[in-house]
């Protein structure tokens, strides 16, 4: 049976106002409830003499209650209440705080188990606020959930009792020569077992079940989305015209963008519609991937477009265009929201009459006004600014048009096929040659006026530089904070030079505004939040300043570092940072030594979890329940090459109706 739908307040030991509380744990249904698994356990049989622990550690100690307990009121708001308890060999001093009801059920010459914190010296031992429990009741493994207020871990336990009555036998979603196949335990076994184990063994023999079903559920999700969208190719292009283009270029294409652009063009000459992301490190050479697969599409008698998420990120790459397709015949054309009600009518009717071949523009693009004649593919730019519907939007304008995805966001392989689990990948992992290196530095808070003076000399030999401040989180106080230091730096330290300001509470065009400017050469330091990660090429620009860059993701401030480096002279990157501890110290210098964005990913998984990837916000990936992404890699690989081999045989997965629950409960929250 279906318990997505089963309100949690009708579960025995709920109702209305315990209900609010699960619901501030993401608790709202009976499914919810029996995925809610424990973060921990406490296995109260597993106890020691106080001989055998070390000062300062936790323990199980069983014991037997000696004195009775004493209240002492030390003042308003705290009251204690101390007792003694003996192992046979050593006296322990137990102190409760303000738990009344523990402190008189506790009962002289009664055997108890006493959990907590043993600091003791040779005769006798303390323990403070420790956990205390009856011997005869305290025989098995506690689950501990986590909690909320007034919401305790004994509560959830109770109520998830409770819950697994509700539901009884849980029906099993995979036929047992799967879980032979994968050494899988049983479902029902598994999700009685992580609640409540029998024995500590079965504790991972459950995870790893359940950590195999939620991956397999995502995996079959991802891929039946990927072959929903797989159409028939209804605009195949006969041929292929990448040499062509890459003979109007005046560098020599790296091997990996011809295999990116080879892997487009055999996906636009299939017998399916192409759904194709290029990633790549900053610099890349996205851009002239995607002119190659644009020119071939044009070349074929199509028309292209490409989304790009702000106006100036826009004009830049019309600009781009322009300038790649400088000879040929191809007629290009811009289309933002500022563009003039005249100019817009024009492109419009030249658009739809087909005698533009590359339409470049905003969200602009996706009005219900702008018509198309012959559609062919359809390219957007930064696909993580863009959600999915929108990308849709604008595949609808024409019959089914092909989709290219750029993305700078460097992504280790594996975590690349989740999150990008409905499109095929290309990698571009080797920088074109003659991309300047960029010196990267990092000093402590006591270098500013050094720096100071750095970003002077550069500025007055007609240079621009960046100075990134970081936000804790995006509240007001943080905002005044930005505001007020580009005010010091402007009165205080660059008096006569022109400063700009960029920030995540501006409207979008005031962004552009002071972005534009920056380009243009009017504002010669851009003090900003980390809007400016994802901007525009400003090859003057040739310093970077980022201030705290302890408070940052690494693969962020690889991010941010590829801002300057765009242009013919030598660019630094300056990490100011008075973290001394080991960890982050470890991190800036893995950044001051590469410049590979890949590794620097990898790193920055293993090290802080995979937050910025898999936020669900950004990528509109579900939230998965027990399994991590960067521990259950090999889980993961099972599970995908078990997702592709249930569709092979069975693509409607006809013979899964658990797992086609599974997926619809998993998938019907997201962006998806």
């Amino acid at each position: 049976m279906d318990y997505s739908d089963y309100s949690i307040q009708f579960i025995k030991g709920v109702g209305d106002k315990r209900a609010r509380l699960f619901n501030k744990l993401g608790i709202y249904t009976l499914e919810d409830l029996i995925h809610f698994y424990p973060r921990k356990y406490i296995d109260w049989s597993k106890t020691l003499s106080v001989k055998d622990v070390q000062s300062g550690d936790t323990a199980f100690i069983k014991a037997t209650m000696i004195t009775p307990v004493k209240e002492a009121k030390i003042r308003k708001g705290l009251t204690l209440y101390k007792c003694n308890f003996t192992d046979g060999e050593t006296v322990i001093h137990v102190t409760i705080f303000n738990n009344v009801y523990l402190a008189k059920s506790l009962r002289t010459f009664d055997d108890y188990i006493l959990y907590g914190k043993v600091d003791r010296t040779f005769t006798e031992a303390s323990m403070s606020s420790p956990q205390i429990e009856k011997a005869e009741k305290a025989t098995g493994i506690e689950p501990i959930y986590p909690a909320t207020t007034n919401l305790s871990s004994k509560i959830i336990e109770k109520v998830v009792k409770a819950g697994l009555e509700k539901v009884g036998k849980t029906d099993d979603t995979l036929p047992e020569y799967i879980q032979a196949e994968y050494n899988l335990c049983p479902l029902d076994f598994a999700i009685r077992q992580i609640h409540f184990p029998s024995k500590e063994e079965n504790i991972e023999i459950a995870r790893r079940r359940l950590i195999f079903e939620e991956l397999l559920t995502l995996q079959l999700g991802l891929m039946k989305l990927k072959s929903k969208r797989a159409t028939k190719n209804m605009l195949k292009m006969s041929n292929d015209f990448s040499n062509e283009f890459y003979s109007l270029l005046p560098f020599t294409p790296t091997n990996a963008q011809k295999k990116a652009v080879a892997d487009c063009v055999a996906d636009l000459q299939s017998d399916r519609q192409m759904n194709r992301l290029i990633q790549g490190d900053v610099g890349s050479g996205k851009t002239a991937v995607a002119g190659a697969v644009m020119y071939t599409v044009i070349k074929n008698g199509y028309q292209a477009a490409m989304m790009a998420p702000t106006e100036i990120l826009a004009t830049q790459h019309y600009e781009s265009f322009c300038k790649l397709f400088e000879g040929t015949d191809i007629n290009i054309a811009l289309l933002t929201g500022s563009t003039k009600s005249a100019e817009k009518k024009k492109i419009k009717l030249a658009l739809s009459e087909g005698q533009i071949d590359l339409i470049i523009g905003t969200h602009a693009l996706i009005q219900n006004d702008v018509e198309f004649r012959n559609l062919g593919l359809v390219c957007t730019d930064e696909q993580h600014r863009f959600g999915v519907e929108q990308r849709s939007n604008l595949a609808m304008k024409g019959n089914n048009p092909h989709l290219l995805v750029m993305s700078a966001t460097p992504i280790p392989r594996t975590m690349g096929l989740i999150i990008y689990g409905d499109l095929d990948i290309s990698v571009l992992d080797e920088l074109p040659p003659g991309r300047q290196e960029i010196r990267t530095d990092l000093v402590t808070s006591a270098y500013h006026q050094r720096i100071y003076k750095f970003i002077k000399n550069a500025v007055d030999n007609g240079n621009q530089a960046y100075i990134v401040c970081s936000l804790v989180d995006d509240n007001e106080s943080d905002l005044i904070s930005a505001k007020e230091y580009a005010d010091k730096l402007s009165t205080e330290v660059f008096q006569g030079y022109n400063l700009g300001l960029l920030h995540g509470k501006m409207k979008p065009k005031e962004k552009d505004k002071v972005m534009q400017e920056f380009a243009n050469g009017n504002v010669q330091i851009l003090v900003s939040t980390t809007v400016v990660e994802v901007g525009v090429d400003v090859p003057n620009a040739t310093v970077m300043l980022i201030e705290n860059a302890d408070r940052f993701g690494l693969s962020q401030l690889h991010q941010l570092r590829g801002r300057v480096g765009r242009g013919k002279d030598k660019s630094f990157c300056i990490l100011v940072s008075d973290n001394k501890s080991e960890s982050s110290v470890e991190r800036l210098k893995l950044l001051k030594s590469t410049s590979d964005g890949f590794k620097i990913a990898d790193y920055d998984l293993k090290t802080r979890g995979p937050g910025d990837f898999f936020g669900t916000r950004q990528h509109g990936l579900p939230q998965l329940k027990i399994a991590d992404m960067l521990e259950d890699t090999k889980i993961l690989e099972q599970s995908r090459e078990c997702a592709k081999f249930i569709l092979k045989d069975d693509p409607n997965l006809d013979c899964f109706p658990e797992l086609c629950t599974q997926i619809s409960n998993m998938f019907r929250k997201t962006d998806y």
